[in-house]
Order: C-alpha cells, then structure tokens, then sequence
C-alpha cells in the first residue's frame, strides 16, 4: 500500500539563502548510518533548542537526550518503528512545570502553573518550537530527523522509564542521526490554499478537491477484501449504515480507495482515535496536571 505520507517529489529550486532552500526542501529522514553525532555537533543542535521562543522566557520544557542503544530499541520495538532503534540519537520532548515549580519554592514565590490551562496551552508550544528549532538546526548540520508522535499511547511507560517526576509530561520523540540517503520533501498544499488574507475564507469544492488532487497526484489504494471490509467497518461506526453505503458506493465507482478514505478509513482510524480522552485525562492528572479541572487554592495549608 502507498505511504500515507503523500507522494515525494524532487528537491531543486533557487533560494535567496541557504536558510530557506533547507526548510522547504526538508524530507523526513527514516533510515540512519551507524555513524555517531560528534559531541561538539550535538552541543551546537541543543543550544539552538534552548534558544528558542518561549513565552515569558520561562522554558518550560526540558529534552531527555537517549543515546543508550539499548533503550532505542526498545523505544523502537514499543512504538513499532524499527529505525528509532537504529538512529545514534533520540530526543524526548517533554512540558517541565517542575523545574520552576522548585524554583518559586525556593525563592517563596506563588505558583500555580500546572493547574492553569493558559500555561499548559503556552508550554505545548514552547516545547514544540524547541523541537523544530533542533530539527532545523540538525538538518543544516547533515543530519536527518522524524518525529515520532506514537509516544502518546506510552506515556506511563515513558514516565518510568525516563523516571520523569510529577509535572513533568511526555510531548513527542525527535529521531535523529545521519541518513543513509537524503530524504526527499513530500508534496505540500501550497500558501494559495493554506495562507488566508486578513480572514478565513473557504476554497469552492472544486478547488479544494483539486488542490488535494494536485497534492496527492494519481494517489490510488488497490482494494482488496480485507481493505474494503476494514473500511466498512470503521464507516458503520461513525456514521452508520447510510453513510457507510454512500462510501463504498463512492469507492466502487471510482474503482480504487482515495487518499483521504485511505487516512481516516484505514490509517488514523475514525472510530478509534476519538477513544481514551478520559485515559488521557488521567494520566495527566497522575502526572500532577490539574489545568481540565475548576482550580481551588489550597489556603491554610
């Protein structure tokens, strides 16, 4: 079956700088040397990390740096991806409240950060623009990177085997090391279709279907029974019986499964990815996160 990461396309344009000819020709890397990442090479990617933006310059996150062979396997083997196993490095992005949580504490400061939705939702993206600024950095370097998002469904597995104390969360997992061949970019949809102009406007139908089309070109998944049954499925489920006859209808009249019947039908699967909210929940609330609930002071104690 195609990857559901799109269709590749060459690299190869003229850029003003180099900066910008390494982000738009950037490719996710998935295949590593054995090749180790210098020490000095690995300081330079680290300090671009941690100068990163950051609301309030307050940082609130920290990097677990994973070079224990031992553990990438087993990182691997855990998320179904053997090449995180074969790569030199791996980085686990996490949110750390804790660290100034101490910090106010020493200093007889308030702090309430870990209950607060506004800090929770700034720390997401802090962390996550530490991990992009690393990603970028290790690219101009040689190097190659993938995310790897899967680490949600381990998060108490993390949590112990990482020994990450209270306030102190899993985000995603950066693999990285020297490719064995420099990936190429995926089709991307343009600035026409994702750029909107002083507001939100909707595309026609037949723009939208075209600049998907445009994006995924001549992208067809053979069916095949067990293809088709799965995906019947997971229709029933969401949508019930005459939603599901109007998508096979459309899948037999085209006479293959399209890419976006492909992503939620067969992939990201529709009826199972909305599961576990409350799991999730909870295990951030083990986590000593309390941001989803009525904040109450603890006066007097």
């Amino acid at each position: 079956m195609p990857s559901h990461h799109g269709v590749k396309q060459e690299a190869g344009g003229r850029y003003p700088n180099p900066t910008l000819k390494l982000l738009i020709e950037r490719g996710s890397c998935r295949n590593f040397t054995n090749k180790d990442i210098p020490p000095k090479v690995m300081d330079y990617i680290l300090r671009a990390g941690v100068h990163a933006a950051t609301g309030g310059n307050l940082q609130p996150y920290s990097i677990i740096k994973i070079e224990n062979p031992a553990t990438n396997r087993k990182l691997a083997k855990m998320c179904h991806q053997p090449f995180i196993g074969q790569s030199p490095v791996n980085l686990l992005f996490c949110i750390d409240w804790r660290r100034l949580e101490r910090w106010a504490k020493l200093e007889n400061a308030p702090f309430t950060a870990n209950n607060s939705f506004r800090h929770f939702w700034i720390s997401i993206q802090d962390t996550m623009i530490s991990a992009q600024n690393i990603c970028t950095a290790a690219d101009s370097l040689g190097l190659g990177s993938v995310y790897i998002g899967t680490v949600m469904d381990f998060f108490p597995t993390l949590k112990k085997m990482f020994k990450l104390p209270k306030e102190v969360f899993p985000v995603v997992l950066l693999t990285m090391g020297y490719p064995k061949i420099k990936p190429k970019p995926r089709k991307k949809l343009p600035p026409s279709v994702v750029v909107h102009s002083e507001k939100y406007s909707e595309l026609t139908d037949a723009s939208l279907l075209k600049a998907f089309k445009d994006k995924y070109p001549d992208l067809k998944i053979e069916i095949t029974p067990e293809r088709l049954k799965r995906f019947e499925k997971v229709c029933l489920k969401v949508g019930g019986r005459k939603f599901t006859d109007k998508c096979l209808a459309k899948v037999k009249k085209q006479g293959y499964i399209n890419p976006i019947q492909r992503y939620f039908g067969l992939h990201y699967i529709a009826d199972l990815m909305p599961t576990g909210n409350d799991r999730f929940l909870k295990q951030f609330e083990k986590f000593g996160f309390g941001w989803f609930r009525e904040y109450k002071p603890k006066v007097g104690r």
